[in-house]
């Protein structure tokens, strides 16, 4: 079976994923806000000495770990408003389920960045004076961060395409709108692809600025 490739009315709607790839770049940026933010502190209190604050943490990282994160935009906006009477529109469904999703992983990235500094360095902190909070804060969270770095980054990418999961609950980003472009003049097959040409494009100079990224900071060490 051949098919004959037009991507005009594509082209004729080009605006509609204009405004779809708005979408996505804004629920990325708040999402990945919240998530690399949130998991440096889940991922401090997965390591912290106390236990009433790292069970919790690692609840936290097992169940948003070991769950799909399409199955947590949807019960997020449809489950969540039962149970609590709170209204909860697309967008804040889509950044619940993909921002502590995102948090649950970076958390693990933070923790196990904190865990290769060698133990001379928290000894070196206590000698010195310094307090837990001093020497991990000072000392251990700098190097580690820069340690995984370009995991974070990796999973900055993956964030990005994540949020094609949104369209689920209808929220307003690019497959959502591509969706629609197919309803409307019956070519899947051109607006699928055109959502992956729009993706490709916008993600292939990040990508290659993580490899360069990763060649800097091996040239530091």
């Amino acid at each position: 079976m051949q098919h004959t490739w037009d991507f005009a009315s594509i082209i004729q709607n080009w605006p509609v994923l204009w405004v779809g790839l708005q979408g996505t770049v804004f629920i990325f940026l708040v999402t990945v806000t919240l998530g690399l933010s949130g998991g440096l502190v889940v991922g401090i209190l997965r390591y912290a000495r106390s236990a009433a604050l790292r069970w919790p943490a690692t609840t936290f990282v097992e169940v948003f770990r070991n769950t799909p994160v399409l199955v947590q935009i949807i019960w997020f906006y449809y489950a969540f408003p039962i149970l609590t009477g709170i209204e909860v529109d697309p967008f804040l469904a889509a950044v619940l389920g993909i921002s502590l999703n995102t948090m649950a992983f970076s958390a693990e990235i933070y923790r196990a960045g904190i865990q290769s500094i060698e133990r001379g360095q928290w000894e070196a902190g206590k000698a010195i004076g310094m307090t837990y909070g001093q020497t991990m804060r000072r000392i251990i969270l700098p190097v580690a961060i820069k340690r995984v770095l370009p995991a974070l980054t990796n999973r900055g990418i993956e964030v990005f395409k994540m949020s094609t999961l949104a369209s689920v609950v209808a929220y307003v980003e690019t497959l959502n709108q591509a969706k629609l472009i197919a309803d409307l003049n019956f070519n899947p097959i051109e607006a699928y692809t055109a959502v992956a040409l729009l993706f490709f494009v916008v993600l292939y100079p990040v990508v290659q600025s993580t490899y360069v990224l990763e060649r800097m900071l091996r040239k530091s060490d």
